[in-house]
Parts: structure tokens; sequence; C-alpha cells
């Protein structure tokens, strides 16, 4: 039978309970092998109780050293209680400067005391006792938190700046550089928010009118690395002229800030096709627009699109890709059967066909094609191509070239390309 003899406000805190009559402390650390929380005790007498109910900072300083134990103990294994055990007059009874010399030489988990008010400071001076004079039943894990992030970009080398620190609190990124950057204001001391804002001011102005194009190629939404890339560049480069003083992860964020929003702005755009530049729309080489098209992917599975439908033919087709792109359906293809012309879509290689049909088949013979290929640059080549089919036909790609219908030289300049861009 176990009864709680003391605890404090915050409930993980270790209790004192007493279990078939002897005093033990209490506490929960870890998980085992079905992720649920791991408990463990070992025996403490009437005296050590009486410091852990009146010293909290004595209290904290030995949940701090026992949780390497029960970390070592792992999923199922048992706590050292001789260890556990030898760790309590040490720490709570003996003179301070004997309890920092001991911890000096014991593993312990500062993060803890930390997010229980301990002075940063004074623990990486080794004063844990001094450090814990401020120490509250209260936990602050953020404030953990952020001080391992401290250490992590010590290690690199990085030492934050207060607008620094203020330009990651506003992104919501001081913690992890990994997470979605948002605006968040309230996150930034007032004094140091117009500065904060000096920045984001910089970086907006460095990128009016970027845009970062959905790629379908690789899911519905999927945006294009190019159009993100160059958008990063613009913003980093505008940010560091304006303000060379901040750190390079004050500037990664807000740059990272920029393109996650246009990000955003294009997947919540329906997909529509790109529009030619002025002065060339209409210029297709005789042809009218489709009328009707077949599109189909690696695996036969095949869409038809009219005229009289709702959506452009460039707009059903690159959603149809975004639907069915996959690692193993890469080839699409867009046929006029009518006219007997089509392109063919090789995302895996970056190149495309154009196939026109010279000859029908008839039932003594099979049809003849003419299949000319040309190289592809990124998702945004592939729009103007299929944009330029959809309008014009075979014959408004001529100028996207060049074209051949040599197979083995077209795959020279397909190793020369890809070498180059290694």
């Amino acid at each position: 039978m176990q009864d709680i003899v003391f605890t404090r406000q915050s409930g993980w805190i270790p209790s004192v309970v007493r279990e078939d009559g002897q005093l033990k402390l209490m506490l929960a650390a870890g998980a085992d092998a079905n992720h649920e929380p791991r408990t463990f005790t070992f025996p403490i007498s009437e005296a050590h109780l009486a410091v852990i109910q009146e010293d909290l900072a004595r209290h904290l300083l030995l949940w701090s050293a026992a949780l390497p134990l029960c970390e070592a103990a792992g999923t199922r294994g048992h706590l050292d209680e001789n260890v556990a055990i030898a760790l309590l007059n040490p720490i709570l009874v003996a003179a301070p400067a004997d309890v920092d010399a001991l911890f000096r030489r014991i593993p312990w988990d500062r993060s803890r005391l930390i997010a229980h008010g301990a002075d940063i400071n004074l623990l990486q001076r080794g004063q844990v006792c001094a450090a814990m004079r401020a120490a509250s039943e209260t936990s602050n894990e953020k404030r953990a938190q952020e001080y391992h992030a401290d250490r992590r970009r010590a290690e690199r080398g990085t030492v934050l700046g207060p607008l620094d620190a203020a330009i990651l609190r506003y992104t919501g990124q001081y913690l992890h550089g990994a997470t979605v950057p948002r605006r968040l204001p309230d996150a930034v001391a007032p004094a140091l928010l117009p500065e904060v804002m000096q920045v984001i001011t910089t970086a907006e102005q460095a990128c009016p009118g970027m845009r970062i194009a959905r790629d379908p190629r690789r899911g519905k939404r999927a945006t294009d690395r190019r159009d993100w890339q160059r958008m990063e560049a613009a913003v980093a480069a505008a940010v560091r002229r304006a303000h060379p003083g901040l750190v390079d992860d004050a500037v990664r964020t807000v740059s990272f800030l920029m393109c996650s929003e246009a990000a955003a702005r294009s997947r919540n755009t329906p997909i529509d096709d790109d529009q030619e530049p002025a002065g060339r729309r209409g210029d297709f080489g005789g042809h009218a627009s489709k009328t009707a098209l077949s599109f189909t992917d690696d695996k036969g599975v095949e869409k038809k699109w009219l005229q009289d439908a709702p959506r452009s033919a460039a707009a059903e087709f690159w959603e149809f890709v975004g639907d069915r792109s996959a690692a193993d359906n890469e080839v699409f293809t867009i046929e006029d059967q009518e006219l007997g012309e089509g392109i063919q879509l090789h995302f895996y290689a970056d190149s495309i066909a154009r196939i026109t049909t010279l000859r029908e088949g008839d039932g003594t013979s099979d049809p003849q094609y003419r299949v000319e290929y040309s190289l592809v640059d990124g998702i945004a080549g592939y729009r103007h191509l299929v944009s330029a089919f959809v309008r014009g036909g075979c014959a408004a790609l001529e100028q996207h070239g060049p074209w051949t219908s040599d197979v083995a030289e077209f795959e020279r300049a397909r190793r020369r390309r890809d070498t180059r861009s290694s």
C-alpha cells in the first residue's frame, strides 16, 4: 500500500510516499516499451523528508541528480537504488560548496533546474546552490527549451544579439529552425519591435512581384524549388545589405518567412495555365486553340478535356499531374487525336518529346510518326511548353527548341547538361 506523505504544487516534482511503512522518494521519468511513463522509488529517511519539505532548492537538485539514473534504467531496467541513496546526504545535508563539488563530478539534468528558475550564468560557473536561490515550484519549460536552443547555436559558433533573438521570436523560430515561420509581434519586446519591423519591411521590398509557383510534378501542394531559391536569395541579399550586423540565423528566418508566405499563397490558389509573355500570345504557327485533348500517365490512366470545359486545358492537365504524379509515374502525355499530334513529358529526365503523325495506319501498315526531343528547364519550362501546345499544337513549340530526332545526340546533350548541373 502506498500513501502520499508530501507533494508539491507541480505534479512532476518528486513526491514522498510511505510504502509498506517505509519512506520513499517517488519520481516519474522516461517511458516503458509501450510509451507509458515509468515511476521509480528509492528509500529516504525522516531527516531527508524534513529537508525536502523545507528546502525547495535542495529538493530540485536531488531531482536533477536522480533523473539520469532513471534514464539509465531504460524502458524496463531497474533504478540503481544504491547510487540513488548515495546522493541523498551529499545533496540534502552537505554544505553548499560540497554540493557544488558533487555536481561537477556526477551527471545531472540541467534543463529541470533551468525550467524551475535557476540562474543560468551561475549554473554554467558550477555554483548550483547559488543558482537555485530564485527557484520556483512552477515550471517554465519554454525557458529550458530556449537554453538548449542557444546551446545548439553556440556549438555552431552562433551567438544571438538582441535584434537577432527578437527576429527569431517574431517568426516563431527561436526554438526550432524547422518550424514553419509565422508573424508573432506579441512575442517581441515592445522596445525591439520597431527594429524587427524595419527588417521585415526590407525583406518585403526585396521581392515585390516575385512568386513561388506550384510544381505539380511533386504533388498537389508542392511548389517550385527554383522559385523558392530565387526569392530566398533576393531577400537574404537585401537584408544583409541593409542590416549587416544580423547573424545568419536571423537572415535565414526572414527569408524563410517571405518564401513560406509566398508558397502558401500559391498553394491556396487554383492551378491555372501560365500565360505566354506579352507579344507572343496567338503566335502559334497558324493553328487554332485545341478543342479536345486526351491526358494520360505512365500507368495508363486517361482524362479527357473538351473546349467547353469550365477550366482551361493546361489547368486541367496540371491538376491531373498533381493527382497522379509519383516516383514511379513520371511520364505524362497530352494528345490531340483528331490532328494526330501530341507531347510527352518526361519529368524524370527534364525532357519532352513532340510527336506528329505523318501517316495513319491502315490494315496493312502501322502508323508513321515523327518524334523530336528537347531539354526542359524546370517546371516553368514545362508550363510554357504545355501552354504553347494547347494553344497552337506542335508547330507552336518550334520557338521553344532546339529539337532533334536523333536519340543518341539528344542523350549526349542531356548527359552534358546533367554533368554541368551536378
